[in-house]
């Protein structure tokens, strides 16, 4: 029989990693057993490659079930890491012992081994016991750190374990720790007494198996279960009837965020920044002063001075408070203080700028290329490869020439991704406002990705075929045409040419059959802008032309009548997709045919007696700009829209969907603009506002200034001279004011930015 040296530890540790390495150099084990899906094992030796570059994850999801997937991650700090990299260079047996991952996706959700204990850090909570009794679960970190006068359990275990590592005799004083905790606990939860009583067989087993030492390293919390007297007899009972269902295995990469507590991690550390430095700087007594220096090379990165005479003072005060805080070191909260106030002159905000990328890491894992993947992730890599585009854990910009064969082609990686859920690259600007092909997209990678890559394996094993097959499953649920066009466009996008086939055949199904006016109206700006920027993805858009022609026509005959007697959210979103349709329009510049019976619906909407006020002043904005409605005209028609017999309620509509263009024009001047040089549109305004009476022009303040914040404060101040030159005719009849009407012209200078949104 072989003898076994319990080893408890805590998941992500640097401390307990270096620890456990010193331990197992001096009992130079034959076997080494880590906690973990015992289904793994023959994955777990790929942790020593060389080109294993973590932190990485084994991602594990049943066959038929992708969706089911769980993770367990290994940091470069994470004693069972190094556990595995001590045994394969040391040449022992090498196993994982905890429950089979298929047990854990089939654990009923009263006991979510997700929700349990974390091993070495149990979170308080109630579980009900097999008896129907709730037993409650305490933090055992947290009642060692309060027995030693410590305010919180992380603090307590960084003192102890991480940031002071000692060998051998530290294990045996945590195991001593968690048996005196653990009696008299009562019933655990039924999934980790599942889990305890299948580690101990498994230790069983390596014990008939091996002759020589066997070390077994897994959470604290559950090395007293371990060593307890149980018979194989009742912990076989135990596990019996265990779901046996086909699992896959593998490995992904993972982020120095995502090891984080604050990221929801139950077994995560509080900053695996800080403890990925302690683990690179063990053994070294100036690990704090690199720690500051490491500060120092961000802030200088970002453009901050930092003096040498700074450094020096923040080392002091770190370890002054270290000393008052009666802690044996400064840990990163002495040293982020201290750097708040000797580098960042107490200004806690400039802190937060630093502190993600310190605390947390930008670091993202690698794989070995030869490591068996999940079909799409492993087609995921090869694009990436291809783009020369690395992951990266926390945010950063690509600008992308889509004129170049290389930026189409990470375009295009990144819509089909986007397709597919896995919002790698988020795209922030199209570049389109400007007339030019670029894009400019946000990057930031996150873990979950993988899992939704897996989910998506039932669409097919490449990035293109999966994409393809979903969208294509999306189309044939849509339920709208605009929906339906919006889906053309993201095939067509991502050049997926078997879902853009299906997406085309399926619009114009729909528009053959569509009558709604919002429905064709919303499909129009999606299929103008295959049709305007296709040339850069070298797109077929001559059928699309065809389709984009019927909708705008059909969509103007349906127009005057689809605008009459509505509610004021109704109104307020058909004027969006009027205004986005006009916008549309000219930018892909149709034939006179359809211009004229877009604007002969326009016209419609303005001479229509039942109307909505908001519509009609938006369709007579839109003739105005077009050239359709003549400035005398324009004038007049304000004129009698605003005129006092108007009721102010529609009068306000009116002026609203006529001035308010709410960002969207890019080509023409906005309305508001106008007022600076229209003398005639001023005059109906000003006429307008000079008729309300004090409560309506409260009332319609927030109106006004709605109008006029598209102005900038150039524009504004060319309106106030424009009002100010007209207002100094004074009409026949009245005597200039005493002081030269200078009462007038402050009022008007104040009245400027009040209208603009100002104080």
């Amino acid at each position: 029989m072989s003898d076994v040296a319990y080893f408890g530890i805590r998941h992500h540790g640097p401390g307990s990693a270096d620890s456990l390495v010193q331990a197992l150099r001096d009992l130079q084990p034959v076997a080494v057993l880590i906690e973990g899906p015992s289904d793994a094992s023959a994955l777990l030796p790929l942790l020593a490659r060389p080109q294993m570059q973590p932190p990485v994850a084994l991602l594990c999801y049943p066959e038929d079930d992708p969706a089911a997937t769980s993770f367990w991650p290994f940091a470069e700090f994470s004693p069972e890491y190094q556990a595995a990299v001590w045994a394969v260079a040391n040449k022992a047996a090498l196993r994982f012992i905890d429950l089979p991952s298929s047990a854990r996706f089939a654990a009923p959700a009263t006991d979510d081994p997700d929700k349990t204990a974390d091993a070495d850090k149990p979170e308080p909570k109630d579980e009900t016991g097999e008896d129907g009794e709730p037993a409650s679960h305490r933090d055992p970190i947290g009642t060692l750190a309060a027995a030693a006068g410590y305010e919180d359990g992380e603090s307590w275990w960084a003192d102890i374990i991480e940031q002071n590592p000692q060998p051998g005799p530290i294990f045996a004083a945590i195991t001593d720790a968690m048996t005196t905790l653990r009696d008299g606990e009562g019933a655990i939860a039924p999934f980790e007494a599942k889990r305890e009583a299948h580690m101990r067989l498994e230790i069983a087993a390596a014990r008939k198996e091996f002759a020589g030492p066997i070390a077994v390293v897994c959470g604290a919390w559950h090395v007293p279960a371990l060593q307890a007297a149980h018979t194989q007899k009742n912990d076989q009972a135990l596990i019996k009837g265990i779901a046996r269902r086909k699992s896959i295995m593998t490995w992904a990469p993972w982020t120095g965020p995502r090891l984080a507590l604050g990221y929801g991690y139950g077994a995560g550390v509080v900053a695996p920044g800080w403890c990925k430095h302690l683990w690179r700087t063990r053994g070294r007594r100036d690990a704090a002063t690199l720690w500051l220096a490491t500060i120092a090379a961000v802030l200088r990165a970002k453009g901050h001075l930092v003096s040498t005479a700074s450094l020096i003072e923040a080392e002091r005060l770190a370890r002054t408070l270290a000393a008052i805080r009666e802690r044996p070191k400064p840990g990163f909260e002495e040293l982020r203080d201290a750097a708040i106030a000797a580098l960042f002159n107490g200004e806690a905000v400039l802190w937060a700028l630093v502190e993600a990328e310190l605390l947390l890491g930008a670091d993202v894992g690698e794989i070995p290329p030869d490591t068996p993947l999940a079909p799409l992730i492993e087609d995921l890599q090869r694009n990436q490869k291809a783009a020369r585009l690395k992951p990266e854990a926390l945010e950063r910009e690509l600008s992308v020439d889509l004129r170049s064969e290389s930026g189409l082609f990470r375009s295009t990686l990144l819509h089909r991704l986007n397709v597919l859920g896995v919002q790698w690259g988020r795209l922030a600007d199209a570049g389109r406002s400007r007339g030019t092909f670029r894009e400019k997209w946000t990057l930031a990678w996150e873990p979950e990705y993988a899992v939704r890559l897996v989910e998506n394996l039932i669409y097919g094993p490449t990035i293109e075929k999966a994409a393809n097959g979903r969208l294509i499953q999306m189309l044939g649920a849509a339920a709208s045409l605009d929906t339906l066009a919006a889906l053309v466009q993201s095939a067509i996008t991502a050049d997926l040419s078997e879902a853009a086939s299906a997406g085309l055949v399926a619009l114009e199904a729909r528009a053959a059959h569509s009558s709604e006016c919002l429905e064709m109206l919303a499909s129009v700006p999606p299929l103008a802008d295959i049709i305007r920027y296709g040339e850069a993805r070298k797109t077929e858009t001559n059928r699309l032309s065809g389709l984009l022609e019927r909708l705008i026509v059909e969509g103007a005959i349906a127009l005057p009548y689809a605008v009459r007697d509505l509610d004021e959210q109704a109104a307020t979103t058909l004027v969006g997709a009027v205004r986005k349709a006009d916008t549309a329009i000219r930018l892909v510049e149709p034939g006179e045919g359809v211009l004229d019976a877009w604007r002969n619906g326009l016209t419609g909407v303005l001479e229509g007696p039942g109307s909505t006020a908001l519509l009609a002043g938006c369709a007579a904005h839109l003739l105005y700009e077009a050239g359709q409605l003549s400035a005398e005209d324009a004038a007049g028609l304000l004129g009698r829209r605003l005129s006092p017999g108007t009721p102010v309620a529609q009068a306000a509509g009116f002026f609203e969907g006529f001035f308010s263009t709410a960002g969207q024009r890019l080509f023409f001047s906005t309305a508001g603009q106008r007022l600076i040089y229209d003398e005639g549109l001023r005059g109906a305004v000003d006429g307008w506002l000079k008729s309300l009476d004090e409560e309506a022009f409260i009332a319609h303040l927030p109106l006004l200034r709605r109008v006029f914040s598209n102005l900038d404060s150039m524009e504004r101040q060319r309106l106030i001279e424009a009002v100010l030159g007209r207002t100094a005719r004074l009409p026949a009849g009245l005597t200039p004011a005493p002081d030269g009407g200078e009462g007038w012209r402050r009022h008007l200078e104040r009245l400027g930015p009040l209208l603009a949104g100002g104080v």
